[in-house]
């Protein structure tokens, strides 16, 4: 399924270089990652978005020059199923970006949306009364109860303080578990490595938490 990314620091970072290793991690991958993608980034004390039908690896990321936060998406649709720009993450709202891979099947999740991604957004977003971290776990044991299956479910929401992870998944971890590196100040959460970098470490399945 899709390839996430989210990048933070105190400092500012090039974008383009980490937005170049998705591209190559989303080429590479062993399931198709060419349904567009989208990023969101920090610029002048608000979020900007971008969103592109065209696989990541054919644009130009020469458009997006320095900051400190960074949430990307490359999206494999299910079944090649409603390749439209308006499903392409990250979806957001006044305070949050949101990111999701997975896949979850037989699913009765009594929430807003038009696909499955957004409707986990919007739970969250409905549990969430201050504690964004209680908010995600209490809306991964709903899904978990109405759901047939779960392949895997990978969120990561990001204001302008605070990323959040969720993860948790029942097969495949060398595609579904999340990896993270620390650089300095930097923080890098990902699908998978970077290619040609080390220093990664995996996250524990059924991780819950905050980084600051």
């Amino acid at each position: 399924m899709c390839r996430i990314l989210s990048v933070t620091s105190d400092t500012a970072f090039e974008c383009m270089h980490h937005l170049e290793k998705l591209s190559e991690i989303s080429r590479i991958s062993k399931e198709y990652q060419g349904h567009g993608w989208g990023c969101s980034w920090w610029e002048d004390g608000a979020w900007r978005h971008y969103k592109n039908l065209r696989p990541i690896w054919e644009d130009d990321f020469s458009r997006f020059g320095p900051s400190t936060r960074l949430v990307a998406h490359a999206r494999s649709a299910s079944l090649d199923h409603a390749i439209v720009l308006e499903y392409n993450m990250p979806y957001y709202d006044e305070r949050y970006v949101y990111v999701f891979n997975g896949g979850l099947r037989g699913v009765t999740l009594k929430a807003e949306g038009r696909i499955g991604a957004e409707k986990i957004f919007n739970l969250m977003r409905r549990l969430d009364k201050g504690d964004t971290v209680d908010a995600m776990r209490r809306a991964l044991d709903i899904i978990d109860k109405r759901t047939r299956y779960i392949r895997a479910i990978n969120v990561i929401l990001a204001d302008r303080d605070t990323v959040y992870l969720a993860t948790m998944f029942n097969e495949d971890p060398g595609y579904f578990q999340m990896h993270h590196r620390r650089e300095g100040s930097t923080l890098m959460l990902c699908s998978q490595p970077y290619p040609g970098e080390s220093g990664w470490e995996t996250i524990p399945n059924h991780t819950v938490r905050a980084f600051r």
